[in-house]
């Protein structure tokens, strides 16, 4: 055991008003963009996290000069579309999935080469969904059998083209219109299901000419990016495991502020009110061109359901935290059209099916999903195979279960998520390190 392991058990009912970190996502993308823009950008609402931090320190090896004023913001001195400069070393991107993808895109259009890394975790995600298309492009990236690290080989002239993704993927998207800025010709992106449109509004903020709509992007090469100052929402997923948490909890009530509810992003809340979840969105405005909303939770007994799979693209991210809600409800809740959580930071279908057995719960892992039939759960040890969201997940779990709940290995929860621990149990989680 390690300081990194947590204990979670039953506290009291969860009341208060709690301030989510800014959107990790988002925070990706204004860091990228405002390095390429002609200007000065500020970033507020920044999120502190490992994987974003990964990314500015990969901008600033590529000459970027960046300043943190305060905490949750940055100053960033763009450098043009043109203007970065060949790193030294390799371009460590951490545990970011994200910022690994995206910079292939960003950096396939540079007169440099590049070699991006990542951890043992990000090492094994796949990245042929990301090269392959690129390639297409024009670009030259060199792979170990589809896996990082990545060699991008600079002075490759892209062209634009008409792709049609296989598979729905935000990030694989943003990869291709970040190509397309230095590409000649148009860029044309088509999904099977729409997914988050955060690189396509930020781009628009940003000056550059897009059209797009769900299921569909396009953008033509050769334009510039102007300066401009970024307010990131607080992040949805990092909201879900209070919107889970305060569901499950007997007598609970939280205030989730300021929230990004990007529909493309929603897909949770979406569920969690089918399964009779008492959540309400209060202020609806916008900031940034991103729709932002405080979330009212409160307590309210759920029931199982056939997950609509029309919603699985909106909430791929969301799935550790909506298994701990299934585990809780009355009756059935069957998950199907979900294969993508094999290929995150772990294999959350069999890291989630594999930890919820632990605990007593009665769950059948399936090749795209999981049927999982609801009902009490019991304490236990549940390993989180170094994924951040499994980690938090399962300290959820520890709430309502019948004894504690231990989480082996929560040190990657500072990836998305920095504070975590604190903020929950200011809130009445109750979570605790443990040595032995």
């Amino acid at each position: 055991m390690n300081s990194f392991d947590w204990v979670s058990r039953q506290g009291g009912p969860l009341h208060g008003s709690v301030r989510i970190p800014g959107d990790k996502s988002i925070s990706h993308r204004a860091l990228m963009l405002s390095a390429l823009a002609d200007g000065a950008s500020r970033i507020r609402g920044f999120l502190e996290g490992e994987d974003t931090r990964a990314t500015a320190a990969v901008l600033a090896q590529l000459g970027v000069k960046i300043e943190t004023p305060a905490d949750g913001e940055r100053l960033v001195h763009g450098v043009g579309l043109h203007g970065l400069r060949a790193a030294t070393e390799p371009l460590d991107c951490g545990n970011a999935g994200t910022g690994m993808r995206l910079l292939a895109g960003l950096l396939a259009g540079q007169a440099f080469d590049s070699t991006l890394i990542g951890d043992a975790s990000l090492s094994k995600r796949p990245m042929r969904r990301v090269t392959d298309p690129l390639g297409q492009m024009g670009a030259r990236i060199d792979t170990q059998d589809g896996l990082p690290p990545l060699h991008v080989h600079g002075a490759q002239p892209l062209r634009g083209i008409r792709y049609a993704l296989p598979v729905a993927s935000a990030q694989v998207k943003s990869a291709l219109l970040l190509a397309g800025l230095y590409a000649a010709g148009s860029t044309e992106i088509i999904e099977p299901h729409p997914t988050r449109d955060y690189t396509e509004r930020m781009l628009a903020a940003f000056g550059w000419p897009i059209t797009f709509s769900p299921g569909s992007a396009k953008l033509d090469g050769g334009h510039a990016l102007r300066a401009t100052d970024v307010d990131v929402p607080a992040d949805f997923s990092s909201a879900a495991f209070f919107m889970v948490a305060a569901s499950i909890v007997p007598g609970s009530e939280l205030r989730l502020p300021a929230v990004g509810l990007n529909p493309r992003r929603t897909g949770l809340l979406q569920a969690l009110r089918l399964m009779g979840a008492d959540i309400r969105v209060e202020n609806s405005r916008e900031s940034g061109g991103e729709p932002v909303g405080d979330l009212l939770v409160r307590h309210a007994p759920l029931h199982g359901i056939e997950l609509p799979e029309a919603l699985v693209p909106d909430m791929i991210d969301e799935f550790p935290i909506l298994f701990i809600a299934a585990a809780m409800a009355s009756g059935r809740t069957v998950v199907r059209g979900a294969a993508e959580l094999r290929v995150k930071e772990s294999d959350r279908l069999a890291s989630m099916a594999t930890g919820l057995r632990a605990l007593g719960a009665r769950i059948e892992e399936t090749l795209d999903g999981a049927i999982i039939d609801g009902g009490a759960l019991g304490g236990g040890e549940v390993q989180t195979h170094m994924d951040h969201r499994i980690a938090m997940s399962f300290t959820v779990a520890g709430l309502v279960a019948t004894a504690p709940v231990r989480v082996r290995d929560c040190s990657h929860v500072a990836t998305s998520f920095p504070g975590y621990r604190e903020l929950a149990n200011a809130c009445g989680f109750a979570i605790e390190p443990t040595v032995d």
